[in-house]
């Protein structure tokens, strides 16, 4: 994804479609990925982990080419959101494998926080890499390297990769059984409560991607390889954050954490809509959004970790369940964040206000519905 977001405007120009279309290809993918998990958890719970993590990887890099290939925005729309459901497998497999090999609650999030070191590195190295490849390529070249860099993964799975669910701790009883376990999880508040604090959390970060290279690069006429620049200083941050939170989580358990996270990302959120209200520049806006991003370093693993704690059997299915809710949501509002046209920044705004102080009240509700269940 990040990858790609510096020729964000240069894809929309040389294909011309809109900022809100061009936006459209992360929405697709969002969307693919919450399909793609929907399907992908509940088959790791009956297959076993490995063949689906395989299939899945090996569709990713095929797609990437098309990507490369599409003649016209639609066209890539399209094969986005299959590159999306494809890639969907990595994503929810991994979490189900983490829940696998641990006892859930503080355990499971600081495995969560350390992958955050793994998972994190793409932020950070992919703006400064898209841009550094925009300067001998165009925003097709980077997905050839996205293509190559599926190919090394498709490798380095079937080669490192092991089971972790045994046989006899799969799912069986086909479609009846997954229905069963999906109607448990959505009837559970709790689960849901997490999943949707999860997928809200997403949305912000997800207006930001779509909307900052707009902001940034068009706004405010920052070069794309500055734009990477920034967009990697905030991913470090929400590294550093997680790290943080991998520390703390033992001592404080996870809900703490991820209650003064999404308390501060709430408070950087509404700063960050004042402060684009009045117009203010980049000496403001850039710490807001900082704070903003790095907050979700300890948002995501303690709220998956809470949300998968009380299903260790049905770690798949729950684990594709919070994709749904964060890559559906997450989809959701990207094309918020590109209303108006390119040099709309009040949209983004606002999309990232109601995504962080909606994640904050979801957060309550479910602390007091856990209660009541205590």
């Amino acid at each position: 994804m990040e990858l790609y977001l510096p020729g964000l405007p240069a894809l929309a120009d040389d294909l011309g479609a809109s900022a809100s279309a061009a936006q459209l290809t992360i929405t697709a993918c969002m969307l693919g990925l919450a399909a793609g998990q929907f399907v992908a958890g509940p088959l790791s719970d009956a297959l076993g982990r490995r063949r689906p993590l395989l299939g899945g990887v090996v569709v990713y890099t095929l797609t990437s080419v098309l990507c490369a290939l599409a003649p016209d925005v639609w066209t890539l729309v399209g094969v986005r959101f299959v590159q999306g459901v494809a890639g969907a497998a990595g994503i929810v497999i991994a979490r189900a494998m983490v829940r696998d090999i641990t006892a859930g609650g503080a355990a499971t999030a600081r495995i969560f926080a350390l992958l955050v070191l793994v998972t994190g590195v793409a932020p950070l190295l992919g703006p400064i890499a898209g841009g550094l490849l925009l300067q001998v390529t165009d925003w097709r070249g980077t997905f050839v390297a996205l293509a190559a860099i599926g190919a090394a993964l498709t490798v380095a799975a079937l080669i490192g990769v092991p089971e972790t669910l045994p046989p006899e701790h799969r799912h069986q009883g086909g479609w009846r059984t997954t229905r069963g376990v999906m109607g448990e999880l959505l009837r559970d508040r709790v689960f849901v409560g997490y999943a949707l604090c999860v997928g809200l959390s997403f949305g912000a970060l997800n207006a930001y991607l779509a909307g900052s290279a707009f902001l940034l690069e068009d706004v405010h006429g920052l070069s794309t390889t500055l734009f990477g620049v920034i967009v990697a200083i905030n991913a470090g941050g929400m590294i550093a954050i997680a790290q943080i939170s991998a520390h703390l989580v033992r001592r404080t358990g996870p809900a703490p954490l991820l209650l003064a996270a999404l308390a501060a990302g709430a408070v950087a959120a509404i700063a960050f809509l004042t402060a684009t209200i009045a117009g203010a520049g980049l000496a403001v806006l850039l710490p807001c959004l900082f704070f903003i991003m790095a907050s979700r370093g300890m948002v995501n693993p303690n709220a998956q970790a809470l949300a998968l704690t009380d299903h260790p059997r049905s770690a798949g299915t729950a684990a594709g369940l919070l994709g749904v809710s964060q890559f559906g949501l997450g989809g959701l509002a990207a094309p918020l964040a590109g209303l108006g046209g390119a040099e709309a920044t009040v949209p983004m705004a606002v999309v990232l206000a109601t995504c962080a102080l909606g994640s904050a009240a979801v957060l309550l509700l479910t602390f007091r519905a856990r209660s009541r269940r205590v």
